[in-house]
């Protein structure tokens, strides 16, 4: 027993089957994501700038909508996210990551509504009225005594 033998246990079998194959996509799925992508760019855009719906709040409201069926088609069609992927994993870490965004987002605009609504009290004209005394209310303007002090 000259030649040199390996152990049993470091050989290690070479396969060319994958079960972790991963679908990175045709160049049909590639085309129909970016004319999709471009579809939902267009829109908005010929929105803003035709000025098509009167209300600016209604149409922040479409633009938000626009932009989050993009972000579905951008993960669908580029991202090649779904849940068969890595076990599903992907798709768990994502809806991870939203909840954590939509968590911070809320929570950031409750704390400067309430912070605006707490710091600010009074700062609206008609609560401004109510806190001048009403001697005070009939007196001409500063420019207006600057103006006597002249004559």
């Amino acid at each position: 027993m000259s030649g040199h033998q390996q152990h049993p246990a470091l050989v290690v079998p070479h396969s060319h089957d994958h079960d972790t194959h991963v679908d990175h996509g045709t160049v049909k799925s590639y085309v129909t994501g970016f004319v999709l992508a471009v579809i939902l760019t267009a829109i908005p855009f010929w929105l803003v700038m035709g000025k098509v719906i009167d209300k600016s709040s209604t149409t922040g409201i479409v633009l938000l909508a626009f932009g989050a069926v993009q972000i579905v088609v951008h993960m669908i069609y580029f991202l090649h996210m779904n849940t068969k992927s890595e076990g599903g994993w992907t798709m768990l870490a994502m809806l991870f990551t939203v909840m954590v965004v939509g968590i911070m987002l809320s929570g950031s605009l409750w704390v400067m509504y309430h912070l605006n609504h707490n710091m600010m009290p009074g700062m609206t004209p008609a609560s401004m009225q109510e806190t001048v005394p009403e001697s005070m209310q009939n007196m001409p303007a500063s420019h207006d005594m600057h103006n006597m002090k002249m004559q």
